[in-house]
């Protein structure tokens, strides 16, 4: 036997299911369906900002997920404190306790900020803060510890996230306000819950971390109003996160190593952002049965295709030779147009010749020796210049269509057919010029 509570009368919730949203209307033309133009609000934090495409819209729902201990509630309560000035501010914290965010808000330098805090779980008792503080702007840290009493399941199953997930999300469009919702990850890095849950939100930004922690990076997986390209990039400092301006000095060594053999200096895009980053390499002989191949923040199997294109159209044999790769800085990237700076920094560890610290290589290396075109080259060499690197070695068409392109730069840009003319020009032959 089991107890069941059964209420009755009007204010009795229906066993039909709800609708997210209350988007019925009549049918129109596709020409007669004209909105507004988004009013976007700042949060005074350039990088979310600029990865939102200049601020949060009315009625916007947002999902932040990332893995634990890497500044989502700083982030929310910066974001939080920089909107309250223009809204009412409501935080919700499910896993902290009122003085715990006090501290971390003293920490931040941001305890004055007109913001009303509340640690609760119950779903119930949320609905009626909202109710009664009526927030332009709502913080839900985290959706896995809400819960329902009328629902089975325990506070972050499937059923609870969901099911409270679309109860906020209907109040924050019926009132207007923004709603941020922070969720946990899982091992691999997705979302935890169900899948659902991306897809009844506005936005998706997901929180990560490169190898050594230093530098947050906050991508946006998917933007109703905005922009799923750019990339925020903040690192933790005592006063919270702070955005990065220049990130690319993260990424290189120091200038004594400048001079290295194996190392090559490329520009690669995160989103809209060109980064400088260092590429070295190591090839030795090898003492096991089976030559090994290690790739640290490259795909490996880009790395097999790369060095067996190096065999084929340079005559180089690899085959007893160790060769290990990574990305200074413990930087994960799959632009193709460091494959020019892969295949050199090999090149420049096997023939032990270092080369030119003042040039940067950018193209992509296909499988019959050719270099292919970098996207949106006139950028990167725009933030090389900047870097105070002097030359560029790109793929022919590429170097042609600069002028064209009236892309205005200093560095002496060198075009190349194929990965053998590359090598030429960045190792010439000793007594050539």
């Amino acid at each position: 036997m089991t107890e069941e509570v059964v209420s009755i009368g009007k204010d009795a919730p229906s066993a039909r299911p709800r609708a997210l949203t209350s988007t019925s209307s009549a049918v129109v033309r596709l020409s007669e369906a004209k909105g507004e133009a988004l009013a976007r609000v700042p949060t005074g934090i350039a990088e979310l900002d600029g990865l939102l495409g200049g601020g949060v819209v009315a009625g916007q729902v947002l999902l932040l997920a990332g893995p634990p201990g890497i500044g989502k509630s700083t982030l929310m309560l910066q974001a939080a404190a920089g909107l309250s000035g223009k809204c009412k501010a409501l935080y919700v914290s499910g896993e902290e306790s009122l003085s715990q965010v006090g501290d971390r808000a003293r920490r931040l330098g941001i305890e004055k900020a007109d913001i009303t805090l509340a640690s609760e779980t119950d779903l119930d008792s949320i609905l009626k803060t909202i109710a009664d503080v009526s927030p332009g702007l709502i913080v839900l840290d985290s959706a896995q510890t809400v819960f329902r009493q009328d629902l089975p399941g325990s506070p972050g199953s499937v059923v609870q996230v969901r099911e409270c997930s679309s109860e906020l999300l209907r109040e924050a469009k019926a009132r207007g306000a923004v709603l941020f919702i922070l969720g946990h990850v899982t091992k691999d890095g997705s979302v935890a819950g169900p899948k659902v849950l991306e897809h009844i939100v506005d936005t998706v930004l997901q929180f990560d971390a490169e190898e050594r922690r230093m530098l947050r990076i906050l991508r946006a997986e998917k933007n109703r109003f905005g922009p799923t390209s750019e990339v925020g990039l903040f690192e933790m400092t005592q006063k919270g996160l702070k955005g990065v301006e220049n990130a690319s000095a993260l990424f290189l060594e120091e200038s004594a190593q400048k001079s290295a053999c194996g190392r090559a200096v490329s520009v690669t895009l995160e989103g809209s952002r060109p980064m400088l980053v260092e590429v070295q390499a190591l090839v030795v002989p090898t003492r096991y049965p089976l030559a090994r191949r290690m790739a640290t923040g490259l795909d490996i199997n880009r790395l097999f295709t790369l060095v067996a294109a190096l065999e084929k159209h340079l005559h180089l044999r690899l085959d007893g030779h160790d060769i290990f790769v990574n990305i200074a800085g413990g930087l994960k990237v799959k632009d193709p147009a460091l494959d020019l700076a892969v295949c050199l920094a090999i090149v420049s560890s096997s023939r032990e010749r270092a080369l030119s610290h003042e040039t940067v290589f950018l193209g992509e290396v296909g499988l019959l020796g050719g270099v292919g075109r970098a996207g949106v080259l006139d950028r990167r060499l725009r933030e090389a210049e900047r870097a105070g690197f002097g030359a560029a070695i790109v793929d022919a068409r590429s170097a042609k269509d600069l002028p064209k392109s009236g892309s205005r730069t200093t560095l002496k840009v060198l075009g190349v057919e194929d990965i053998a003319a590359a090598v030429s020009q960045a190792l010439p032959e000793k007594g050539s010029q």
